[in-house]
């Protein structure tokens, strides 16, 4: 169901509000800035005191571009701080989660218990830790969360600059790698949208741009791919190198772009006695009955898993196993 149908679920939660905190997933990408962002502006228009959480310690390229040119513009806290933002009547304050349902996932999954009212605005899948004790507003049919808080935007006629037009883009083709994932006809009437509020085209690929180190790392994984039960590219990291859980993510994306592949699993180290486990899908194979398998999720095109305290070849070894036993 459209974002805009459920309008009167979002202006109840928020002109409740007197202070309203924005919480997106951990390891920010730019559909979850870009939606938060947005967000903030939308609450800005209702003279509502708005707060965005980022614990994160380091941050993707784009990521870190955003938040350093928006530096003293937007309101960034930390969730250590968060009790000295807080309205003192504690009904009046409201969380809004973005870009993700899951309470493990948030920023700082602590701060679910402190507020009463929350909001979640998500483009993913529903699944058993999704946060119950909200109001859900849940899509998973839209591109991306930048696109569903571009619709609330257009509805409420909120003027926005240029920059942020063009922040909101870059999550809608972060999300749809450069529109050819999970993309219907209103994703590229929200492009259009955003494109008439100046959102640039250039500026988007400057947001986009790639580390050069990094990319050199992610094109080490591409030497080792492996085909399974005929559609389904694999490829492991070497034990010592550590990747960022975006790069095993981008790598997984850039798998499905091979003949007959339908589904990619990457696996590597992405902490020191952690190792993660990124899908992909192009919505013909079930991703998440592999990754629940042990212990992962995610939705049609997407998902994630991390083992403690393993290798990189004993996880490899797993989700062979399983991507085997689901294709017989």
């Amino acid at each position: 169901m459209s974002i805009v149908n459920e309008r009167r679920k979002i202006n109840k939660a928020i002109n409740k509000a007197k202070h309203v905190f924005l919480m997106a997933h951990k390891d920010l990408d730019l559909d979850a800035l870009g939606s938060s962002i947005g967000m903030y502006m939308i609450l800005k228009r209702r003279k509502k005191k708005s707060f965005i959480v980022i614990d994160d310690k380091t941050h993707e390229p784009g990521v870190e571009k955003v938040l350093r040119e928006l530096d003293g513009v937007i309101e960034v806290i930390k969730s250590e701080n968060i009790e000295e933002y807080m309205f003192p009547n504690e009904s009046k304050n409201l969380l809004v989660i973005l870009d993700t349902n899951k309470s493990e996932l948030v920023q700082a999954p602590e701060l679910l218990k402190k507020f009463d009212n929350k909001l979640i605005i998500d483009h993913h899948d529903l699944g058993k830790t999704s946060i119950k004790d909200g109001i859900m507003i849940n899509d998973n049919k839209v591109s991306s969360t930048c696109e569903m808080v571009t619709s609330l935007i257009e509805y409420y006629d909120v003027e926005i600059d240029s920059y942020y037009a063009t922040i909101l883009l870059s999550g809608i083709v972060l999300d749809t790698n450069n529109y050819t994932l999970n993309t219907t006809a209103e994703t590229f009437y929200t492009s259009y949208y955003l494109t008439s509020l100046g959102a640039s085209a250039k500026k988007v690929q400057y947001l986009l741009k790639q580390d050069i180190v990094e990319y050199t790392e992610r094109q080490k994984l591409m030497a080792a791919i492996e085909t399974l039960e005929g559609n389904v590219a694999f490829t492991k990291a070497t034990q010592n190198t550590i990747y960022r859980r975006e790069d095993l993510a981008k790598v997984a994306e850039t798998l499905l772009f091979f003949n007959n592949i339908e589904a990619s699993f990457v696996v590597g180290r992405i902490g020191k006695d952690t190792i993660g486990v990124s899908a992909r899908s192009l919505g013909n194979y079930d991703i998440t009955k592999v990754l629940t398998k042990v212990g992962g999720g995610g939705d049609t095109y997407s998902g994630a898993a991390k083992f403690e305290d393993s290798t990189v070849n004993k996880v490899a070894q797993e989700i062979k196993a399983i991507i085997k036993e689901e294709g017989e």
